[in-house]
């Protein structure tokens, strides 16, 4: 069966690892972080970010801000896919947490229009970060390589986006509060208490926190046996997969205790990417999966 011909677009915030982006064919489109006023890709392929060190200068108080991907780099890699022979699908950042979707998608359309009206170009907020993003790709790329077409392709996953859960927990509360989702004397009390929260990501794409637990070993337990009573059953391969900000020891931590209920997961692990890192911080660990039961 040949494989139909149209490329898929995601964001640097899906957050996949190299080797997936390359075997897949992957057209990456970079939001970019700040650091010092200077601005760097989120994802670029021929300049790895060094994801300790960055994880490290956010430990050691450097202030991160992030912006869009620039519409220049959307056009020129429009143009690309078009001028290679290609149709396109955009599966693009959680709208609910960036406008980089709205502002991407309509300029991409609106090159596609002005300039190539005979090629296809569809687009699909995902509703998801991280690997969530990254996992509802992985899906994509499997479809068309089964032989799904662009349109029936893109229809699915406006229908199957909420299949994929999203749940997160953060090691220090302060990044929460600079980004307005706790106030100072909320992170200053849970950091006392050795608070660990855990969020998730809702229907609306929207990020809400969900328990307050003490203590790591607990917060990574929690996502664990959400995974044990929702994960989509039963099949062996089930795709689990888990970004963190720089803590592998919590990561393998928390794939042990899926493995205890779910011994034939397949995991795909990667470093959080910086853009969505600068808000959640170092010692992040989101954890996706598919599920039948919806998110709550």
């Amino acid at each position: 069966m040949s494989v139909p011909s149209y490329d898929i677009i995601t964001d640097s915030t899906a957050n996949l690892p190299d080797e997936l982006i390359r075997s897949w064919g992957l057209r990456v489109l970079s939001l970019e972080f700040i650091v010092d006023n200077v601005s760097f890709k989120g994802y670029d392929p021929n300049i790895p970010t060094d994801n300790k060190q960055f994880y490290d200068m956010m430990r050691n108080g450097k202030t991160v801000k992030t912006t869009l991907a620039s519409v220049t780099d959307a056009e020129a890699l429009l143009r690309d896919c078009f001028e290679s022979g290609q149709d396109a699908l955009y599966l693009g950042f959680d709208s609910a947490l960036s406008a980089n979707y709205e502002v991407n998608s309509a300029f991409m359309e609106q090159i596609r229009a002005e300039f190539y009206p005979e090629k296809k170009l569809l687009c699909v907020d995902t509703l998801a970060a991280a690997l969530g993003e990254g996992l509802i790709v992985a899906e994509a790329v499997r479809l068309r390589e089964a032989g799904m077409g662009l349109a029936e392709l893109a229809d699915w996953v406006l229908a199957n986006r909420l299949s994929i859960a999203s749940w997160f927990t953060v090691d220090d509360l302060k990044y929460l509060q600079q980004g307005g989702r706790l106030t100072a004397g909320a992170a200053f009390a849970g950091t006392l208490l050795n608070i660990k929260p855990v969020l998730h990501v809702d229907t609306e794409g929207r990020l809400i926190p969900r328990e307050k637990l003490r203590g790591r070993r607990r917060s990574l337990q929690f996502l664990a046996d959400k995974l044990a009573a929702k994960i989509r059953q039963p099949s062996a391969g089930s795709p689990v997969f888990i970004s963190h900000a720089d803590c592998l020891d919590d990561c393998e931590l928390l794939m042990g205790l899926i493995r205890a209920s779910n011994p034939d997961v397949r995991f795909v692990i990667n470093n959080l990417d910086p853009v969505v890192g600068a808000h959640a911080g170092p010692g992040t660990v989101a954890l996706f999966f598919l599920t039948d039961q919806g998110r709550e």
